[in-house]
């Protein structure tokens, strides 16, 4: 495999518990850093689509989580930021061949609000199958 390199291994103080959505679709986070995230994911059977290729949305998804989590490292488990999307574009660019994929999301400016990034995803083989450009709301985690 030609995965691309890890910049940043996400720190084990760092580990979120799967949320539920991320559970089913079966994506983790491999990565976290200042300015950076990223998301890997096997490809299954029922992330097909009609053609037996890799539905897009899965790519969406995926590339969605890393630059979200782009704009909210912290480094400290205990003051969490939460993202939500208020846009995005996504760019296919070819059938991804597995087995596993690389998102890979970085902060790309912005304020401490509203906040812009860019995305890459990319197969095993190392070949370039999507990207993407976000804009996302920054909010502190409430545990209330």
């Amino acid at each position: 495999m030609s995965l691309p390199p890890n910049p940043h291994p996400v720190p084990p103080r760092l580990v979120e518990t799967a949320y539920p959505f991320q559970a089913h679709v079966g994506f983790e986070l491999t990565g976290w850093g200042p300015g950076y995230a990223r998301f890997e994911i096997d490809m299954e059977a029922h992330h097909a689509n009609r053609h037996g290729k890799l539905h897009g949305g899965v790519y969406a998804i995926v590339l969605d989580s890393a630059m979200g989590f782009s704009g909210a490292f912290t480094g400290d488990p205990d003051d969490r930021i939460l993202t939500m999307t208020l846009s995005m574009t996504t760019n296919f660019l070819g059938a991804a061949r597995g087995p596993r994929l690389v998102a890979e999301g970085w902060h790309t400016g912005g304020g401490r609000k509203i906040f812009f990034t860019e995305g890459r995803m990319t197969d095993s083989d190392g070949t370039l199958v999507a990207t993407a450009t976000g804009t996302f709301k920054a909010q502190p985690w409430d545990r209330g």
